[in-house]
């Protein structure tokens, strides 16, 4: 630090602690938690600022990528100087950050701080696959190391805060933003968030490694009406609380340091002004002492919602517990914290008291960060230069993309691949590097990422010929195919007509052994905006895979995508099918790993398939009817609840993976058939391979609740184990099911555990029909 630093933050301390020693007999603040450490701080710097100062620090514009050289001249500079800007984000490097930091620190009068957030969702510059994808995996020591790392590249390169984890509970897929979560399960998004937040922001929030989390979007933003972005959710309380609620909670009792609001209403009312989510819920309820931040021109988004005018709108989030208002600096943007609230405190609709408690909030996470100690903290240009995107980082990537990744079906062990003979390598994702990161991966090198034609060729060794061929476009529509190769993630559009792509593909196939056909969605088809009626493959690239599998030769289907598909087709006719995702910077490596056998596929689906669209949502913990379905093979039943027109079972279940090798459950016993309020049941199961390959299963336990005061669903995960098992090995794998695991919200919303039958599912999906039941007894 320079001493004109260490002059200027001396006379500050000093000017500090005189106010401390004036006010020492006067009460604390109660708006902050009372095991505050930094109460006092925070006290004393709210006393030097003035009313612009205040509402600067709750203000979060864009910056812009500021050029090195050019942060002092920037338009945000002159705001940081006049203590306008709480933080900014959307800027990197730590050369760039600690040029603005320096406005703050040496030109601003109170020297304050700011934080720099970005979108890191799944990894920074070292991307690992899309969090759906990443779900997939069930391994949660392997999904937080991957938020540790992403801390760690991006603390380097000067951030302090990402907007992650997504925790929405999604049963949707024409919902885009489905790829950005964890799928349709409130228990093992409960677990993903715990591990998300702890990765990212480790024991020590001041060590200049770890990283100010965000869970998001808070809340129900997964349930939106006929899976359309930004649309309205409605649901009961007793839904809210039992299936959408939980992995907020276990993020905020994670001890997450900030709440991002999503754009859906609640109960009627958007949730950056819903008083009773982001005050009585969050904060009186769960013990949630961090800050609240909107997301991108949320406040303003209040005024279409028909909340009122860009003054109502404002009080009306401040009131209800935001704390930072995102993006609302824009000039294009009317309503916004900066720009209304100090008429609002003039005129007595908003109070002091209003305005402090945000600003408090917003201090008090500064001083977690350490910034007041050391605003540049973060700002090492070493770290940035060893530490982001290095080899042992793109390592542990391929190896997390491995894990990710489903085996769909294996029809006559077509899979895996030999490392021998001509393969054809055809489809318009097998050549894209751009492609293989998915949807929000903003600080990505793209370029740098592995394509899957690169990946066989590295893995493939001496001994196989590769042949490419591109095959189709996109889609046959132009104007879609623009849609969704947008953010520098294009597939430049081949000038050949779709007879001649297809010809050259037919010739590549006649010439190979075997295909590998990269079909699916775009990285951009899913994501935020990115919402479909149509949830097949598209029709272009369906006619070549139709085509190829007419040739007569072994088709495997690597499919990328970043939701569940209705993939019922190609489900029937194509012999083997790899589902990918987006696997990140190591794509290409990583496929090729696993379909070579050089890993054996271990991932397993987190969120359901459904066979069409029309099944849609679908999901395995769902309610019975009065009239339910009465057979497990999908069959029409007359005067129950099912389809006329289809099979009535999902494509794919929840839980569903394959592995090269086989898994035999056996002898599933319980330590006892009854349990009391005090006890636990051991559930144990013996898990065989029975197959020719080492590898990995996750041994899934489930539950169903006979008999309670309301109805129960039909199956509820409660516990997973991830374990490798040799060829030929037995292991048995044990749970310990306790009162805890049995509680529910009932119509009072009570948290509660009821006295009845239980029936426990022990197998590979959750369709397992191992079971036994015991009884829970008062």
């Amino acid at each position: 630090m320079s001493k004109l630093f260490n002059i200027k933050y001396a006379f500050l301390s000093i000017t500090v602690l005189l106010i401390v020693a004036c006010n020492s007999n006067q009460k604390k603040s109660d708006t902050l938690s009372s095991d505050n450490p930094f109460e006092e701080k925070v006290d004393s710097i709210l006393s030097l600022m003035t009313v612009d100062e205040k509402i600067g620090q709750l203000n979060l514009p864009v910056s812009g990528d500021i050029t090195t050289g050019q942060a002092q001249s920037s338009d945000i500079a002159k705001k940081i100087e006049e203590g306008l800007v709480g933080g900014l984000f959307n800027i990197k490097s730590a050369e760039k950050i600690k040029e603005v930091q320096k406005i703050a620190i040496e030109k601003s009068r109170l020297k304050i701080p700011l934080l720099f957030g970005m979108d890191v969702i799944h990894g920074y510059q070292t991307t690992f696959p899309i969090p759906l994808g990443l779900s997939s995996s069930w391994d949660m020591n392997l999904i937080k190391q991957t938020a540790q790392m992403a801390a760690k590249e991006a603390t380097a390169d000067g951030i302090n805060w990402t907007f992650s984890p997504m925790v929405d509970i999604s049963r949707d897929p024409r919902w885009g933003r489905v790829s950005e979560g964890s799928g349709e399960d409130p228990f093992l998004g409960s677990e993903i968030a715990k591990a998300m937040v702890e990765g990212y922001q480790g024991d020590d929030l001041t060590k200049n490694n770890t990283m100010l989390a965000c869970v998001k979007h808070f809340a129900l933003y997964g349930a939106p009406e006929a899976g359309r972005d930004y649309n309205t959710v409605d649901m009961s309380r007793i839904r809210m609380y039992n299936e959408y609620l939980p992995p907020y909670k276990a993020a905020v009792d994670a001890g997450v340091g900030s709440v991002m609001a999503s754009f859906n209403e609640i109960d009627g009312i958007p949730a950056t002004g819903n008083k009773w989510l982001l005050t009585d819920l969050l904060r009186d309820d769960w013990g949630f002492n961090g800050f609240v931040v909107t997301d991108y021109t949320g406040l303003y988004e209040m005024i279409p919602h028909g909340m009122g005018d860009k003054y109502q709108v404002a009080e009306l989030a401040l009131k209800a517990g935001v704390d930072m208002d995102m993006a609302g600096d824009s000039p294009a943007i009317p309503a916004a914290f900066v720009k209304t609230l100090k008429q609002s405190l003039e005129e007595g609709k908003i109070s002091m008291s209003d305005l402090d408690t945000a600003v408090k909030r917003m201090l008090t996470a500064k001083y977690r960060l350490g910034l007041f100690d050391d605003p540049y903290k973060y700002c090492d240009l070493n770290r940035s230069k060893t530490e982001v995107f290095t080899p042992e980082n793109r390592t542990f990537a391929r190896k997390v993309a491995t894990e990710s990744m489903v085996l769909l079906k294996n029809e006559n062990n077509l899979l895996p691949l030999k490392k021998s003979g001509t393969i054809g390598v055809i489809g318009p994702l097998a050549n894209t590097a751009v492609n293989m990161a998915g949807t929000w991966s903003v600080a990505t090198k793209q370029n740098l990422s592995i394509p899957l034609l690169e990946g066989l060729k590295t893995v493939a060794g001496k001994d196989v010929k590769v042949l490419y061929a591109k095959g189709s476009n996109v889609d046959y529509d132009l104007e879609y195919e623009k849609r969704v190769t947008m953010f520098g993630k294009d597939i430049p559009r081949d000038g050949r007509t779709d007879k001649q792509l297809l010809d050259e593909a037919l010739s590549v196939a006649s010439k190979s052994d075997v295909i590998v056909a990269a079909i699916g969605e775009t990285a951009e088809m899913s994501g935020e905006c990115s919402s479909v009626t149509n949830l097949q493959i598209p029709q272009l690239q369906k006619d070549l895979l139709n085509a190829l599998l007419k040739t007569g030769k072994p088709v495997v289907l690597v499919l990328f995508t970043g939701r569940p598909l209705a993939i019922t087709e190609e489900n029937e006719k194509v012999p083997a099918i790899l589902n990918v995702w987006f696997s990140g910077s190591e794509a290409g490596l990583a496929i090729s790993d696993v379909l070579f056998g050089d890993v054996n596929p271990s991932g397993k689906l987190t969120a359901t398939f459904p066979r069409n669209v029309g099944q849609v949502p679908i999901y395995y913990n769902h309610k019975n009817t009065g009239r339910p379905l009465g057979n497990n093979d999908g069959k029409f039943e007359k005067f129950k609840s099912n389809y006329i027109d289809v099979r009535n079972e999902p494509l794919y279940p929840f839980g569903y993976g394959l592995s090269y090798t086989d898994f035999t459950y056996n002898n599933l016993k319980l330590s006892s058939n009854q349990l009391n309020p005090n006890s636990s049941i051991e559930v144990s199961v013996d898990v065989t391979n029975s197959g020719n390959y080492d590898g990995k299963e996750v041994v899934q336990l489930y539950i169903r609740d006979l008999v309670g005061s309301v109805t129960r669903p039909v199956k509820e995960l409660k516990g997973f184990q991830k374990i490798d098992i040799k060829n030929g090995e037995t292991k048995t794998v044990t749970f310990q099911l306790s009162v805890e695991d049995l509680k529910f919200y009932n119509s009072n919303l009570d948290f509660v555990a009821e006295p009845g039958e239980f029936e426990v599912f022990v197998g590979t999906n959750s369709n397992a029909t191992l079971k036994d039941t015991f009884e829970l007894v008062k």
